[in-house]
């Protein structure tokens, strides 16, 4: 990252949080170098003037979620490091935010940062920016509550195979990282915090081939857990509970993901790692495009109808949607304080095969496919009980498998357009 030229306040004439003076923070011995940010261009006046704060806000679920938020009204800033995605989603994100209020003088601000969330200069620097200024002459505290009213956090690796390659790296980023996020939001009395969850925290109780019920893993005790991935987000759901039941005033949501797939209707945002994918739906469409000679498929020996393994698939626009559902219960007077889980799932399975077949059907063309061993830290079944989600968020999924995988076609077309017209 290159300089930016910001330094981090260091007395409490530069920053206050109720009262309380920030201590100068030592540069993290992670991160060398500053951090880029980029705000975008005030042609209009906000709609709101508060900021949902989006971490990791421009990867794959992330950029998702971050437009359902605009198309809300709602004022965003974006952090993200760009180590698995690029600014290309910005630019779509700020199109389809003037398309969608394109007929009104007003529309959500978009903040962008270029900065890891781990970087304690860079966070303390960015969250002192929206502080609510007091007069001085009202006396101290000479800043009030900050702007940002909640914190969706997406910043954490997700590999399950890379969990077993790398093991401290994810507890150092997924663990620890949000460990000291959360003390820094803490200083600056942001307690509003939707956290990613995952339904590996279920680990082989999905072997059951029932639905995953919530109360099934908990804060304090769950068994079974397969993979580092897996321990890393129970882990962080037992540090969060622990820290609500310290600090009433926090209210956290731990959102358990199931499988995302699918793009958003529009065909701008989508999937498209930096890295090698670990997960299905980039694979197959890496197969299906003849970027890969095959889709291994681990495991034909699984208890299923056909063999391979089932998974909940939950459309990425579905999943999106289920964090602004979460975000709007914290509001609600008979929502309390404290942490809550919830499943974030369709409630029915399909099978690896069917995920190939639906996506031959969509685009037309054959998948090459190779039958391969069980991984380790796979399971044979994994669907979600959501009808928590549908009750106390009001929430429920409404894509099919079927609307998941033309959209995925058509973000594929449009990426080949972009890619022909820069040639």
């Amino acid at each position: 990252m290159s300089s930016s030229g910001l330094s981090t306040p260091t007395s409490e004439s530069d920053l206050c949080f109720s009262g309380v003076s920030t201590p100068a923070t030592e540069h993290s011995v992670l991160f060398d170098d500053d951090f880029n940010f980029t705000t975008s261009a005030q042609v209009t006046k906000p709609i709101t003037d508060d900021f949902i704060l989006v971490v990791g806000g421009l990867g794959y679920i992330g950029s998702h979620t971050s437009f359902e938020l605009l198309k809300t009204g709602q004022n965003i800033i974006i952090i993200d490091n760009l180590s698995n995605c690029n600014l290309q989603a910005l630019k779509n994100l700020e199109i389809l935010r003037d398309n969608h209020f394109r007929t009104q003088d007003a529309r959500p601000t978009i903040d962008f940062y270029s900065a890891d969330f781990r970087n304690q200069v860079a966070i303390n620097t960015i969250l002192t920016k929206y502080q609510n200024e007091r007069p001085r002459h009202a006396g101290p505290p000479y800043c009030s509550k900050s702007k940002i009213s909640g914190v969706i956090h997406f910043a954490g690796y997700k590999s399950v195979s890379q969990s077993f390659q790398k093991p401290l790296e994810y507890y150092a980023n997924n663990v620890a990282g949000m460990v000291e996020f959360l003390t820094t939001l803490s200083k600056f009395d942001i307690k509003t915090f939707v956290f990613s969850s995952s339904a590996t925290v279920y680990g082989e109780l999905a072997n059951s081939g029932n639905r995953l019920v919530e109360t099934q893993c908990d804060a304090t005790s769950c068994s079974g857990l397969t993979n580092p991935y897996g321990r890393t987000k129970w882990m962080c759901e037992a540090i969060l509970n622990d820290l609500a039941v310290s600090d009433p005033e926090w209210t956290i949501m731990a959102l358990r993901y199931f499988n995302p797939i699918g793009c958003d209707e529009s065909g701008m945002l989508g999937e498209n790692p930096k890295d090698t994918p670990n997960n299905l739906m980039p694979i197959v469409v890496q197969a299906m495009k003849g970027e890969r000679e095959h889709l291994d498929i681990f495991g034909t020996d699984w208890d299923t109808r056909d063999g391979t393994a089932i998974r909940d698939f939950i459309h990425v626009s579905d999943l999106a949607s289920g964090h602004l559902a979460a975000l709007r219960a914290t509001k609600r007077e008979n929502f309390g304080p404290g942490f809550h889980v919830y499943n974030l799932g369709t409630g029915t399975g399909h099978s690896v095969m069917e995920i190939v077949t639906a996506m031959q059907s969509a685009s037309g063309r054959t998948i090459p496919t190779k039958l391969s061993p069980r991984r380790g830290g796979d399971v044979g079944i994994c669907v979600a009980e959501p009808s928590k989600s549908a009750v106390n968020l009001n929430w429920k999924t409404r894509k099919t498998l079927e609307q998941a995988c033309w959209d995925i076609c058509r973000y594929i077309g449009k990426s080949r357009k972009k890619t022909s017209a820069a040639v």
